[in-house]
């Protein structure tokens, strides 16, 4: 029913970040099935009513512990909370996933450099995810996403951020990041300077550095 409400929007507009200039539906599910016939069911809705060339990622299907074979299903299945290193990168590809999410910030930026060459070696597209982090931290993800591939369908690059929903002072803690850009309605833009700079992800910030100063 969710799906029909926000197709039923959503499928009137256009944009020219997708191939197909129809929106991108990027749905995840958080391992909320529990059955590969489940998932089958609300994907066979998905393409009755039309939504389902939408989809470019259905992201953790099924939850982390769980060994399945996602390769029939008709969309790319994406592993998030069930990749944690080269290893499980690997062993998620062998169960038919086809796109890995990335988590810089919080699995580290080795342990990410070393499951995007997994992902690469098997031509696997990868995007970032944020853990709802601070802005600067959404800094050091943009690093990253700025110089991955699109996933197929895209015409730019996915970067999944949602702290401006869960921070209540977040306007205050972008403006105590100078070099922070949080773009607008939801796009970043890459500018040349972001690429000199980092966005400031990897200076230190007298906002924090304030904290401990007396300690």
């Amino acid at each position: 029913a969710r799906l029909s409400a926000v197709h039923a929007i959503l499928s009137q507009y256009k944009t020219p970040l997708t191939e197909s200039g129809h929106v991108a539906y990027y749905l995840d599910a958080n391992g909320r099935y529990d059955t590969p016939e489940r998932l089958s069911a609300f994907l066979d809705h998905a393409a009755a009513i039309g939504a389902l060339p939408h989809i470019v990622l259905l992201e953790e299907p099924f939850p982390e512990e769980a060994r399945i074979d996602v390769s029939a299903f008709p969309v790319r299945i994406a592993a998030d909370e069930s990749a944690h290193s080269r290893k499980d990168v690997l062993e998620r590809i062998a169960l038919g996933y086809r796109a890995i999410a990335l988590k810089p910030a919080a699995k580290t930026l080795s342990v990410t450099l070393s499951m995007l060459e997994a992902a690469a070696e098997h031509n696997i597209p990868c995007f970032v995810a944020d853990l709802t982090v601070p802005p600067q931290l959404v800094e050091f993800n943009k690093n990253i996403a700025a110089r991955i591939a699109p996933l197929p369908g895209m015409l730019c690059g996915i970067l999944e951020t949602n702290g401006a929903q869960n921070y209540p002072h977040w306007d205050e803690m972008v403006a105590a990041c100078p070099l922070c850009d949080m773009g607008e309605h939801g796009r970043f833009t890459g500018p040349p300077a972001f690429f000199e700079n980092g966005g400031g992800a990897y200076r230190p910030l007298p906002c924090y550095e304030n904290l401990f100063r007396n300690i």
